[in-house]
């Protein structure tokens, strides 16, 4: 299935990166029983990470409105345990925030360890919106970029694994989901101006969106690019990583996990209570 996974030694551009590349896949029968699989086992991740407790899962979640951010959330973590999971959403920061610095309500919701949390968008608006709106200028902009990487490795330093995904929809699937909020009672409540302005400036938001995964794909922290005018395809990508990215940790969760069922036996037998 297509991804695109951003490296700094190979950089990007989104114009060659198709929204409704599918990689020749097809939605099947096959492949939706594939994902119903997938869905598990990254429930049975989840849950070894839980009691592990060794480490913690950042997932960040960017795109264009419309992308697919809540989507993603709804279908790729359905079978993910309420008890060891968390979604943050960031909108336009309250008075509270814009009296700190920008990555204070950031870093306020990072996940503890044990814990996967999902944001929905990100610190990532601060280089977004606030450039194509001027709040910032180019210099604070080259500062940001630094000081994200550095934020996000300290983070990566201290046990978070951090998985970034780019939701990258075309203009006129954009245009074609907004269309449908409108004609769609059910979904009016999602209807807003600001979606129709902040789709005039499309260019200026594709430049960012390119520089950014540029300047902020690391080792420990990298982007990828998720073709998501299909929204079956966007999901199926979105879990294949995460499978991926996960996985790696499974054996030294499974040992932590065997670690903490030792060491709670240990403690049964020396309080001296015993099975009936």
């Amino acid at each position: 299935m297509a991804n695109h996974v951003v490296s700094l030694k190979h950089p990007i551009k989104l114009k060659d990166i198709d929204p409704a590349d599918t990689d020749g896949v097809k939605k099947t029968p096959e492949v939706e029983a594939s994902m119903d699989k997938d869905l598990e086992r990254l429930g049975a991740l989840q849950e070894l990470l839980y009691v592990a407790g060794a480490n913690a899962v950042l997932v960040v979640l960017q795109g264009m409105d419309t992308s697919g951010k809540d989507g993603t959330i709804r279908h790729v973590f359905r079978g993910v345990s309420p008890l060891g999971c968390s979604v943050a959403a960031f909108k336009a920061p309250t008075a509270e925030e814009l009296a700190h610095d920008y990555l204070w309500r950031i870093h306020n919701a990072c996940p503890e360890k044990g814990m996967l949390t999902i944001f929905n968008r990100s610190h990532y608006e601060s280089v977004l919106v606030e450039k194509v709106h001027n709040i910032i200028d180019k210099d604070k902009l080259e500062r940001r970029y630094d000081e994200i990487n550095n934020f996000e490795r300290t983070l990566s330093r201290e046990g978070t694994i951090i998985v970034k995904f780019m939701l990258h929809i075309s203009k006129g699937e954009q245009a074609e989901r907004l269309e449908e909020r409108i004609d769609t009672p059910e979904k009016q409540w999602k209807v807003a101006a600001g979606d129709w302005t902040e789709r005039e400036k499309w260019d200026e938001y594709q430049a960012l969106y390119e520089e950014l995964l540029n300047r902020t794909s690391t080792e420990w922290a990298p982007w990828t690019v998720v073709p998501a005018d299909h929204k079956w395809s966007r999901n199926y990508v979105v879990a294949s990583r995460l499978l991926d990215v996960l996985g790696r940790y499974e054996d030294e969760w499974t040992q932590a996990l065997r670690a903490r069922g030792d060491a709670q036996m240990a403690e049964l037998r020396s309080s001296g209570v015993h099975r009936k």
